[in-house]
């Protein structure tokens, strides 16, 4: 019950007390790494990073959607961010983009993790038979912040100012749908299937490093979901001028410095996540199952 009632509190939040303008000036010396930022909320983050003059790249698998979407921004912000394939449903090509990444920047600032896939059908899975959902909202965002960590410690340990290099991951009101974790889920077979899709998608979403709930949101992510459930929520969602503004504060905001572990909810105020994702032995056991799985490929 204490789940569905945050679940249905963070629906309807006040207003936000933070927006793009209080984003530091110091930017322009940062190098931004939104993953999936060419649509939604992601998108409409790189905008408010280029505004501030860091240094973008944009990182999801469509070459052709991606150049739309820098050209756009270019248009309005004056400013162009960089195209970098990677697409989180296979793991040898999610090492291949941390390796170009890394051949172009020795410093990283900002990692923002914030693709998702919602409610595909059950059958779809990532190229090495995991889950769609777990895979490509945990696993392969988990082993490409791994993979760029030595950027990212390079980018803290530069700062002159003491400023801390950050990894923001995008979570969902759905952290609070679930009891927590169940491993043998995640790949496909007879007990995956038997959760099905809004289930695997809830267990998706328990994961939290600075995290954040960036409020029901009008973006693509509801294009799995039949019409007729889309029409009902349509009340309930925001634009995505609202939706990045959670994870805007968490990247950027001096006062979110020291946010490692905390959950942020709608919008840009710090909250509690589903005490489920709070349990350490269930973290290490996941931090431990990842590593396995990540390291045959």
């Amino acid at each position: 019950m204490g789940g569905f009632l945050s679940y249905a509190q963070q629906s309807f939040p006040p207003s936000p007390t933070w927006g793009p303008n209080d984003i530091p000036t110091s930017l322009a010396r940062s190098s931004s790494l939104p993953v999936r930022g060419g649509a939604g909320i992601g998108k409409e983050s790189v905008k408010s990073l280029l505004e501030h003059n860091a240094k973008v790249y944009l990182a999801t698998r469509s070459a052709t959607k991606a150049n739309a979407a820098i050209a756009e921004l270019k248009d309005k912000t004056g400013k162009e961010a960089i195209f970098l394939h990677l697409d989180l449903a296979d793991l040898p090509a999610v090492r291949k983009s941390a390796r170009e990444f890394l051949s172009k920047e020795t410093q990283l600032h900002i990692l923002i993790n914030n693709a998702g896939v919602m409610v595909p059908p059950v059958e779809e899975t990532t190229v090495q038979k995991y889950d769609l959902q777990f895979g490509t909202n945990v696993i392969g965002h988990w082993l490409f912040t791994i993979l760029l960590l030595p950027a990212l410690f390079a980018a803290t340990d530069a700062s002159t100012t003491h400023e801390k290099a950050r990894v923001v991951t995008v979570s969902s009101s759905a952290n609070y749908l679930t009891n927590g974790l169940d491993f043998e889920a995640f790949t496909d077979g007879p007990r995956r299937r038997k959760y099905g899709k809004w289930e695997l998608y809830h267990k998706s979403k328990l994961i939290v490093s600075t995290s954040l709930n960036p409020g029901n949101i009008n973006t693509d992510l509801q294009r799995h979901m039949p019409q007729w459930l889309v029409s009902i929520i349509r009340v309930m969602l925001y634009s995505v001028t609202f939706g990045a503004l959670t994870q805007l504060y968490c990247a950027t905001a001096p006062a979110a410095a020291d946010a490692n572990g905390k959950f942020f909810i709608p919008w840009a105020r710090e909250g509690k996540a589903n005490k489920a994702a709070e349990d350490p032995q269930v973290g290490e056991k996941l931090w431990a199952w990842l590593e396995e799985q990540t390291k045959k490929y």
